[in-house]
């Protein structure tokens, strides 16, 4: 197995050679190349924050550039060299409320492009690494993406050719945020591609359309279309077995544990172990009501809930779900919460393991962890609530009389 410290040499020499490889075209203020197509929204200095398109050196199809869903089966470098190629051009100052305008018009324009488009950036100066001075890029690094520059012009070569159901969705000022979602969700268009679309303030009742801030729109998206299929999966019958599915990638494994029960209930814990070899753990939980707070461990709740409520809303089948992920030390850098919704995904498309008991399925699902099953159960809810609750099917006839 690759060490830690070897991925990240190999991630260096990778950023290190591409920008020599590149520096002609990097030190000049102009770029032509192509877009997947891609924009990013900035949360820093809310509400006024830096909007702007991502681009690539490369001419053609560049959509596996920022296309989460075309990832699984990368590895971390592959996924990196992706995200650190795409240079980033950037107006500081955009207010989130205005989400007109010829410049945010023409990002939107992009943003309902069905393929990539070939594009043309002037920069105000050279692009730069977005990090602070004195600091290693790699190491430090918490948001994966390229060199950043200052946005003079941008306009695109190609003509765009748009997504009619996204359009439509544009178009339609009357639709709420969460319907919109949930349609286009419905129609078969991509995640990354909805959370895209929210981000450049496009969906929803125009009084009420702003920029969304590009972490913030995927968790938004996240969470609406999970709540809808769980408002929808509650109709269906219960799984019959204790039912385990597993996957691993870019050092993150993944145990699943759907439990029949005809309430939905839902549990993520996450499990690390810091550079002192002490273990940290974060978990939350959700009943039939609904989440009452702010997840703990944040977008990695809302993405994993949308992975297991899709494969039970298409299988119809209800049950409580325990997700349990181990994040390894050779991941290195976080990459997004796309990989733990994609990695949920790819679980429940592998064999499943059926048992007749939690225990045995707890068993089976730490097979490969670090963990012990009852490190792993110590806080949770579901387990605690199987254990110390009794429902009123579990009576018998004479117990009630």
């Amino acid at each position: 197995m690759v060490s830690a410290d070897e991925i990240k040499k190999n991630i260096e020499q990778n950023w290190i050679q591409f920008l020599n490889a590149n520096s002609a075209k990097l030190s000049l203020n102009t770029l032509l190349g192509a877009t997947p197509p891609s924009v990013f929204v900035g949360r820093f200095g809310y509400p006024k924050v830096k909007v702007g398109p991502m681009l690539s050196l490369l001419h053609g199809n560049t959509k596996i550039l920022d296309t989460p869903e075309m990832w699984i089966g990368k590895t971390l470098g592959d996924i990196l060299n992706y995200r650190l190629s795409l240079i980033r051009g950037v107006v500081p100052g955009v207010d989130v409320s205005k989400a007109s305008g010829k410049y945010i018009e023409s990002l939107q324009e992009l943003s309902m492009s069905k393929k990539s488009a070939n594009a043309e950036a002037v920069f105000e100066k050279v692009p730069v690494a977005n990090c602070e001075p004195g600091k290693n890029y790699v190491a430090d690094f918490n948001a994966p993406f390229g060199l950043v520059a200052p946005l003079k012009s941008f306009k695109t070569s190609s003509s765009l050719s748009a997504d009619h159901s996204i359009e439509n969705a544009y178009y339609d000022k009357d639709l709420p945020a969460t319907q919109a979602m949930v349609s286009l969700y419905q129609r078969g268009i991509e995640v990354s591609r909805i959370q895209r679309v929210l981000s450049m303030g496009m969906l929803g009742l125009q009084k009420n359309r702003r920029l969304v801030p590009t972490r913030w729109s995927v968790s938004a998206t996240d969470d609406a279309i999970s709540s809808d299929l769980v408002s929808q999966i509650e109709l269906y019958p219960t799984t019959n077995f204790f039912e385990v599915y597993k996957y691993s990638h870019i050092g993150n494994y993944y145990s699943i544990i759907l439990i029949p029960d005809d309430v939905w209930n839902f549990e993520m814990h996450e499990a690390w172990f810091d550079n002192n070899g002490n273990l940290g753990m974060a978990a939350d939980f959700e009943n039939a009501k609904g989440l009452d707070h702010y997840p703990s461990i944040a977008g990695a709740y809302f993405a994993a809930r949308l992975g297991v409520a899709e494969y039970l809303f298409n299988r119809r089948r209800k049950a409580t779900a325990l997700v349990l992920r181990e994040i390894r030390p050779e991941y290195i850098i976080p990459v997004g919460v796309w990989q733990i919704r994609e990695g949920v995904r790819e679980a429940f498309k592998g064999q499943r393991g059926e048992f007749d008991s939690f225990e045995k399925a707890l068993d089976f699902a730490c097979i490969g962890s670090s963990l012990s099953g009852t490190e792993w159960i110590r806080n949770s809810v579901i387990y605690k609530n199987m254990t110390e609750q009794r429902r009123i099917t579990d009576f018998s006839e004479r117990d009630l009389l």
